[in-house]
């Protein structure tokens, strides 16, 4: 499954807002710096999908804020 991501790294709150099937707003709190926001999106997604980590994969968006991820079941 593909889902599309909003990031928002330097969060003071951590959380998930679901605003669609496949489009999510995740707030993370480590700073967007040599992929420390991706690794944290990656997990909490995992958690939210109560998936592996190595089943959640981010295909685009390494450097930007919209990203596409596909989470295998």
């Amino acid at each position: 499954m593909k889902i599309f991501v909003k990031a928002k790294p330097n969060s003071k709150v951590e959380s998930i807002k679901k605003l669609s099937e496949t489009n999510f707003e995740i707030c993370v709190k480590e700073p967007p710096v040599k992929g420390r926001a991706n690794a944290a999106i990656i997990e909490a997604l995992a958690k939210h999908f109560g998936v592996s980590l190595s089943k959640v994969r981010l295909i685009s968006g390494f450097a930007s804020r919209q990203k596409v991820i596909e989470i295998e079941k």
